[in-house]
């Protein structure tokens, strides 16, 4: 008996439930995500504990979502992007049979990082990572997502909101590559102990996703510290380019502070492995499940 290839994504719900996917999870990590870049700065180092202290004294809980709107809207378009991406990608490197090896998925989830990193990422991440830098200001400059984007292309142009491409795709690209390899090779394995047709609970899915989020941040961690490092206020007079930047972090701090920022990334990124996926995966049973 011939079994029956696997079910895929139709390309609009995908787009659906990843964009709500990727919203609801950046919201409810950004604190997270507002420690990990403001410990990534450079100058002196601070902990996240120290961080999130005086953010709270001096900003309030507010004070902790500042540059949120932009990620929210960015992570939206990412996750979006990433799921169309990488199901399409998937698709053209499947066998005969529907099934796509380890190795291709690798290459599915590096194609749809470079996707997102030019579509959503890195314009999102540079105006998200100024808006940061800049509310630790006494006097911050931009009054908001809105403001602040429109300040940045007037003072800098349309390659203000673009600075970091590079690092982003290459970061992006490997998030993906091993998020969803990571994610696949699991998920395959859990199905293949479980009986067929048998959907996975929730609880199992968001283990796997949380699973995939953990071996994606040691792998990529310096590849976040460089593109963050580009993106600073402060990015155009202290370093040329990616490699110059990383150069000087390397010469100047050591290899160590390549994964500054690892605690609060690593919260962010198991919470959003898991919260992701699983949210994914409700959203595309809910609306239709999949097409054969």
């Amino acid at each position: 008996m011939v079994a029956a290839p696997p079910k895929k994504e139709k390309p609009i719900h995908s787009l659906i439930a990843g964009s709500t996917a990727g919203a609801i999870e950046a919201f409810v990590t950004y604190p997270t995500e507002f420690v990990k870049t403001r410990s990534q700065f450079g100058g002196q180092r601070e902990s996240p504990i120290k961080i999130l202290k005086d953010t709270l004294r001096t900003k309030g809980f507010s004070g902790l979502y500042s540059g949120c709107t932009a990620l929210v809207v960015g992570n939206s378009l990412k996750a979006g992007v990433r799921f169309v991406s990488y199901d399409h990608f998937k698709s053209m490197l499947a066998d005969p049979q529907g099934k796509v090896s380890a190795p291709r998925s690798l290459v599915a989830g590096l194609g749809a990082g470079m996707m997102e990193a030019i579509f959503a990422v890195t314009p999102s991440e540079t105006i998200k990572t100024k808006l940061i830098d800049d509310s630790k200001r006494p006097n911050p400059q931009y009054k908001g997502l809105v403001h602040g984007t429109i300040s940045i292309v007037r003072q800098e142009g349309i390659a203000g909101v673009y600075r970091g491409l590079f690092p982003v795709m290459m970061r992006q690209g490997a998030n993906s590559a091993v998020r969803f390899t990571t994610y696949s090779t699991l998920k395959q394995f859990v199905q293949g102990a479980a009986r067929p047709g048998q959907p996975l609970p929730g609880a199992i899915t968001f283990g796997i996703g949380a699973i995939a989020g953990l071996v994606t941040v040691y792998t990529t961690m310096p590849l976040d510290v460089i593109k963050t490092r580009m993106q600073t206020l402060e990015a155009r007079s202290l370093y040329r380019n990616s490699f110059h930047c990383a150069y000087r972090i390397f010469t100047e701090e050591g290899l160590l502070r390549f994964w500054t920022g690892t605690t609060p990334r690593l919260a962010r990124l198991v919470l959003s492995g898991g919260i992701v996926f699983t949210v994914y995966e409700q959203i595309i049973k809910a609306i239709g499940g999949r097409e054969a």
